[in-house]
């Protein structure tokens, strides 16, 4: 049986240190730049554990993103139960348990890539799967260094190591269980004090997270920020101020091949994709609809313009569950099929650049719908409940099809989606989610099918020359 909502709750209040606007945050499930944030991933083991959804969600007592697929149809019911938790947040909540499961199923599948001359790693990586899974734990990760002293091995003591210096963009950090840290861009054999990867609990000692600016926070209501205001997952710093790990704890250990072969060759990474991927999927899906919701506002729906506009936005939609069953359709055996089966690398790696391109063109085209209305509305839905200015609002604010509250709460809604500081965030979140574009373009060169493609010109000009005729 997975754990309830209110038992990952408590978990977090365990004296973790994370800061915000100059201040130690006592409990982040009380506070109000993260508790309702909190609730809503709180929500999600609440729907594995004791809701309809529950069969999608948990196969053996564990949530199905743990489970090692074997087959297509296992890789089919995984990504139903990424559905489901999406669906939860429409999208916008990235980094739910369920992504770094998958990321240790990918471990656990090719535990071999683990062991090296100087370390080995791979019953450590085995012990992280089934410490997540048997959990039910929340587990972030922060694997990008900062322009300087990312974290490295400063010292080795009895039963393990010291670890000091600093890790960006800890996305959900603040509320995970455990932090796994370590580094998938390349390192040059110089740097093996940097070539390490762990997993601690968040609140080690001398770990600190110290957060951005809090969507959640400024927030005024849930009618007035609809989606800011419950699913700001945040992003953080994370600082290793002379962190002891246990040698338990460790993955990999100075040993600059290792540390990125754990991410490329297990199916961890591709993993990660086919849990973003499904997000992604799910994230366009809430946009056109609230394109049609607002066409429909507008009193628009029916101009022949407007209705191509929505016909691209679901014709975005279906490119991107597209990439879901083709990499799923498309699945490759790991370690000769004793790793069971991963969805295809080649399109998996595909679909890093569709969402990066996609996700900006479907933001732009929505506003385009909205119109200006998106610019003048009230500040805030308690104008529609004063006795002076309520009327005021209810007459000029509806449309025809649409009364002041309802219209009003849509547009709400609209610009929390694509016009607000935590749309901003999305967007640019969706363009660097899986890497930098100069990084997944390169891969794709030898990740695609490059060999084939330049065979078939090849073919072509090889079947013909001057002295050929018609």
């Amino acid at each position: 049986m997975t754990r309830s909502g209110q038992e990952y709750l408590e978990a977090l209040r365990d004296g973790r240190e994370v800061w915000l606007d100059g201040e130690r945050v006592k409990d982040v499930t009380a506070h109000p730049a993260f508790r309702a944030t909190a609730g809503s991933f709180a929500g999600l083991f609440d729907l594995a554990r004791d809701s309809p959804h529950a069969p999608d969600l948990v196969t053996g007592g564990v949530h199905r993103a743990y489970a090692v697929p074997r087959s297509y149809e296992d890789l089919v019911a995984r990504r139903r139960a990424y559905k489901v938790w999406a669906e939860a947040s429409y999208g916008f909540l990235g980094r739910t348990p369920d992504y770094m499961a998958s990321g240790a199923a990918g471990f656990a599948a090719a535990p071999g890539v683990f062991t090296t001359e100087r370390f080995d790693g791979a019953e450590n990586a085995l012990a992280f799967h089934r410490r997540l899974a048997e959990g039910g734990l929340h587990c972030a990760f922060t694997i990008t260094d900062p322009a300087c002293e990312g974290v490295r091995v400063v010292g080795e003591r009895d039963g393990g190591i010291v670890v000091r210096g600093a890790k960006t963009i800890g996305t959900g950090a603040v509320f995970a269980d455990e932090i796994l840290v370590g580094t998938i861009e390349p390192l040059p054999e110089g740097e093996a004090e940097r070539a390490v990867t762990f997993a601690v609990p968040v609140d080690t000692p001398g770990l600190k997270l110290v957060s951005r600016t809090s969507y959640e926070g400024n927030a005024r209501s849930v009618f007035d920020q609809p989606l800011s205001s419950r699913y700001d997952e945040n992003d953080a710093l994370l600082v290793c101020d002379d962190v002891f790990v246990p040698w338990d704890r460790v993955l990999t250990y100075r040993d600059v091949a290792a540390t990125a072969a754990m991410w490329w060759e297990t199916p961890a990474y591709v993993n990660f994709v086919h849990q973003s991927a499904t997000r992604f999927w799910t994230k366009l899906e809430f946009l056109a609809g609230l394109s049609i919701l607002l066409a429909r506002s507008n009193g628009t729906d029916t101009i022949p313009q407007v209705t191509q506009a929505i016909g691209r936005l679901l014709g975005m939609v279906a490119q991107a569950k597209a990439f879901v069953l083709g990499a799923e359709a498309s699945h490759e055996p790991v370690d000769g099929g004793r790793g069971g089966v991963r969805p295809g690398q080649e399109i998996s790696f595909a679909q890093r650049i569709m969402a990066g391109e996609l996700y900006p063109r479907a933001v732009a085209d929505i506003k385009l719908l909205a119109g200006g209305a998106l610019i003048q509305t009230p500040a805030s839905g308690r104008d529609l409940l004063h006795p002076e200015l309520g009327p005021l609002v209810q007459r000029y604010v509806r449309t025809p099809g649409d009364p002041a509250e309802g219209r009003l709460k849509l547009l709400k809604l609209a610009w929390d989606a694509l016009g607000s500081e935590f749309a901003g965030r999305h967007e640019q979140y969706e363009r660097f989610y899986q890497g930098a574009p100069h990084v997944y373009l390169t891969m794709q060169t030898w990740a695609g099918a490059a060999d084939a493609c330049e065979s078939l010109a090849q073919a072509c000009l090889d079947g013909y020359d001057l002295g050929t005729t018609k």
